[in-house]
């Protein structure tokens, strides 16, 4: 049986323990594998390991053995409480072991958990599962996650308290994160909040999302956007020490004064526009940018983002300038551009 998105997540969080079957596939790697892992821990529970319920099969190894896949789906355990072959990587070639698997299935032996890569319609394996009324099969697509599931993920690491713009926040961040990383951010985060009473807000989640060199860069580049030319010459020679390509801070700089534009120019607000940035914009750095936007105005912005262009193909000539005394020139000069 093929499940359908919502029948598919009520599936996931509530296993149906009377099914002979599950396979889980899908092209992202990651996801099929966190997926699986919460899967078979709520079927077998944190102990179900250490009790010897749940077996691990390779699907290569089946391809040689194919009766250990009934074997181990027919032992007995030592332990009382449901139990579960997991078998990893199948393919194509392994439809027929499993076709025979779910005829032979009987109340009380094990649970299969099967996961895979991608599988077109037109799969045998695919077809196995969802063409038996005893199995089930789930695709996990790259879809971001809804609402419901990022709000599981908050409860699952302790989170309850969320400020509604905290709560915006991590629905963008989780656009921009693959799951592994999204998931990590979360129990971070828990752990920043560990007895700490109050709602989880947008500066704690800055505070715990992944560095980027972009992060790294942003000191030097709002230094110029707001206008603080005194701050922007150290801040560039401690860029410099750090051996920072003065191209990509200047990469980094105009794609800082575009969302500006955008934002400056955008008819639905400047809020709205932000909003839609990838990577997300949140915390105090979105109510920087709002401000910058705000107070820098469409024109101003045009004339900082030619000047920047300017200095971008300076940086890729043959100049015999020093390529940070460039960039540091052109940072001082946005700066006195502020009109604030």
């Amino acid at each position: 049986m093929k499940l359908n998105a919502r029948d598919a997540a009520r599936f996931l969080t509530s296993p149906d323990t009377g099914r002979a079957a599950i396979l889980l596939y899908g092209a992202d790697a990651m996801r099929v594998a966190l997926k699986r892992q919460d899967l078979v821990k709520r079927l077998v529970g944190p102990a179900g390991d250490d009790e010897m319920r749940l077996t691990r099969l390779n699907g290569a190894d089946l391809r040689k053995d194919s009766a250990a896949l009934i074997d181990a789906m027919k032992a007995t355990g030592f332990f009382p409480g449901q139990r579960v072959v997991l078998i990893e990587e199948a393919t194509d070639s392994l439809a027929k072991a499993f076709a025979s698997a779910l005829e032979d299935w009987q109340t009380g032996d094990a649970m299969l958990v099967v996961t895979a890569g991608m599988l077109n319609a037109r799969s045998a394996l695919r077809k196995t599962f969802e063409g038996s009324g005893s199995a089930v099969a789930i695709g996990i697509y790259d879809d971001p996650p809804s609402r419901d599931e990022i709000e599981a993920e908050l409860t699952k690491a302790g989170l309850i308290q969320i400020d509604p713009a905290a709560m915006t926040d991590l629905t963008n961040l989780s656009r921009a994160l693959d799951p592994g990383d999204f998931r990590q951010t979360l129990e971070k985060l828990a752990l920043y909040k560990y007895n700490d009473p109050t709602p989880v807000v947008s500066e704690d989640i800055l505070n715990c999302t992944p560095a980027t060199i972009e992060a790294e860069l942003d000191d030097a580049i709002h230094a110029a956007a707001s206008g603080q030319s005194g701050a922007v010459v150290p801040l560039m020679h401690r860029l410099a020490g750090q051996g920072v390509n003065p191209t990509t801070l200047c990469i980094s700089a105009t794609r800082h004064f575009r969302l500006l534009h955008a934002a400056a120019t955008s008819d639905s607000g400047p809020e709205a526009a932000l909003a839609k940035a990838r990577p997300p914009i949140f915390g105090p750095r979105r109510d920087i940018m709002l401000r910058q936007a705000r107070s820098w105005g469409g024109p101003r912005l045009e004339a900082a983002l030619k000047l920047l262009a300017d200095t971008d193909l300076q940086l890729r000539s043959s100049s015999a300038a020093p390529p940070m005394a460039l960039m540091e020139r052109a940072f001082i000069r946005i700066a006195m551009m502020y009109p604030g």
